[in-house]
């Protein structure tokens, strides 16, 4: 069975995955898109020689180093190869839904899944009158992952000032109500859309809980709610793996976003599940069964 995994070369999580299905298959190879070239009229997809339309399956790991819009575009590739047959997990279309953070956000409350307040806007004034509304405002690029390029704002003189600075880099502004964390969020993992698993990512005095801010990870177990709200997440995408954030608050649990591709270092080091192992084994089941 040749099952290609697209990634990132030098990546932790893709070369595990990559190394994991070469165990399980005896084929290894880990596609960069930006070496990808997409004949239409051949109806091939080339990577360093192989086509990947004669391969038996994709596994999407990574589509890129870092978070962009571009990203959409290599999706549309892959989208090509997955509509001609392919069995690509997880499939295109389910992972641009979550890839373009507002696209993410508005499906999850057209959902009813409970979000921090939330506003969007090109305005510099009204994302003013969101922070006065909300005290102090988490602002969030469109395409960004462990919170790169976000920046908390809070109301006071200095608020237009370093609005205008964000709104330079991110024409479409997305900003949050900033939520005072219990210490940790919750990484709750679904594969095939069942419960796999749940980490932890504990603070150490960051606004946020990101192992780049210094977070680290450990076990956990959700509450029944937080469960229930994260299940009910992740079924409006349809991903093969992914991952819910979601922090318990004293009003209920509250979700930030759904991952595209999930952590496999926090199941891991947290849980002491081998991830990477469990989504390959899931993966030939597919593909044998389809």
């Amino acid at each position: 069975m040749k099952i290609g995994v697209v990634g990132t070369r030098g990546g932790w999580s893709s070369e595990l995955l990559a190394d994991t299905v070469a165990a399980r298959t005896g084929y290894r190879l880990l596609v960069d898109m930006e070496q990808v070239c997409l004949d239409l009229d051949a109806g091939s997809a080339r990577f360093q020689g192989v086509d990947l339309a004669g391969l038996d399956g994709l596994i999407v790991k990574k589509i890129g180093a870092r978070y962009s819009p571009d990203l959409l575009d290599r999706l549309e590739l892959l989208r090509f190869l997955a509509e001609r047959g392919l069995p690509i997990f997880s499939a295109p279309l389910s992972i641009m839904r979550v890839l373009d953070r507002l696209s993410c956000t508005v499906t999850l409350r057209l959902g009813g899944i409970p979000m921090p307040p939330t506003t969007i806007t090109e305005s510099v004034d009204e994302a003013l009158a969101a922070v006065g509304r909300y005290g102090e405002a988490v602002f969030k690029p469109l395409f960004t992952s462990k919170a790169r390029g976000m920046t908390v704002i809070a109301e006071g003189p200095a608020a237009r000032e370093a609005v205008e600075a964000f709104h330079a880099e991110n024409p479409i502004m997305y900003l949050q109500q900033k939520i005072e964390l219990p210490g940790q969020d919750l990484g709750i993992v679904f594969l095939g859309g069942n419960y796999m698993t749940t980490y932890a990512r504990c603070g150490t005095g960051a606004w946020n809980t990101t192992t780049e801010s210094g977070g680290r990870y450990a076990s956990a177990v959700p509450s029944p709610e937080a469960l229930a709200v994260a299940q009910k997440a992740q079924a409006l995408f349809d991903l093969d793996f992914t991952c819910v954030d979601v922090v318990e608050t004293a009003a209920g649990p509250v979700v930030f976003e759904v991952s595209a591709f999930g952590g496999f270092r926090g199941i891991q080091e947290a849980c002491g599940l081998d991830a990477a192992a469990m989504y390959t084994d899931y993966v030939m089941e597919k593909i044998r069964g389809s």
